[in-house]
């Protein structure tokens, strides 16, 4: 049932349990891989009803889902689960809250952050669970109405991901990606593939280009926003390969210095390294 003490608030609900346990601790992958469930879904906004995993369907519910909570919380109650961050160290997984005392069932609203989707760093990928159903889509910073009311939160619990190892160099005397190498290591669709190490193990050429779909693409996206190389994202970044992906890898290897053959949008064992360095 729900606490007496929390109220209910706009487009969130009050808290309640479905399935008490410990807040999880994740990685940023593994809160956007979990807020992609319910996006991918186009799970149907309710302030009401809960989602087959037992989160309410509405924004708070959402964020409550994504990092994991014991609970579902309210938009007066998730930054408790949270620290305050400046809006220069947003990364994805992050939150930006609305709370509206003294109007919290319409006034308040809350989001994930998924990543930057231009340079100048006005508009990013919110995830959010909102009428008619949830959605992942690119928005202005911080939101489109009251914007300067809300404020970047940082999940406590939120598991950094480690350096990654770098790969043996891979013969190109211009440090660029060199022939495709096939396929390459098999991907488990995890946006974070082996272990900790953020990126994991270059994917394999095979799994970049025209007709391919999957986390990798996704993961490669998302890295790319974070990197302020998403001039040509008009949505942000998806699990399907599109031209605008092909065109911000082609950017990010020209600002490496290559050029021609080594600068052709398709990602390599090198781009991926100094991707996720």
């Amino acid at each position: 049932a729900p606490e007496a003490a929390a109220p209910a608030t706009a487009r969130t609900g009050t808290a309640s349990a479905p399935a008490a346990h410990t807040p999880m601790r994740l990685t940023r992958a593994q809160i956007i891989e979990r807020a992609s469930r319910w996006t991918d879904a186009a799970v149907p906004y309710s302030m009401s009803r809960t989602w087959s995993d037992g989160y309410r369907q509405d924004c708070s519910g959402f964020v409550s889902m994504a990092w994991g909570l014991g609970s579902n919380e309210w938009t007066g109650s998730l930054d408790e689960y949270a620290v305050r961050i400046a809006r220069e160290d947003l990364r994805p997984g992050d939150m930006l809250l609305h709370h509206d005392p003294a109007n919290p069932r319409d006034g308040s609203h809350v989001t994930l952050f998924g990543g930057w989707t231009d340079p100048s760093r006005s508009w990013y990928v919110a995830y959010e669970a909102a009428r008619p159903h949830a959605r992942k889509q690119a928005t202005p910073y911080a939101y489109w109405d009251d914007s300067g009311k809300y404020l970047p939160y940082r999940y406590k619990h939120v598991v950094e991901e480690g350096a990654q190892e770098r790969p043996p160099d891979t013969g190109s005397s211009s440090g660029a990606d060199g022939p495709p190498d096939g396929d390459g290591p098999s991907y488990d669709g995890s946006p974070y593939d082996g272990g900790s190490s953020y990126g994991g193990a270059f994917p394999g050429a095979g799994r970049f280009g025209p007709g391919r779909h999957g986390d990798h693409v996704l993961l490669l996206g998302e890295r790319l926003v974070h990197r302020g190389f998403a001039a040509h994202y008009r949505q942000g970044p998806s699990r399907t390969w599109s031209e605008a992906d092909r065109r911000n890898v082609a950017a990010f290897q020209r600002a490496q210095g290559w050029s021609g053959p080594d600068a052709d949008g398709f990602p390599g064992p090198e781009t991926w390294r100094r991707l996720f360095p």
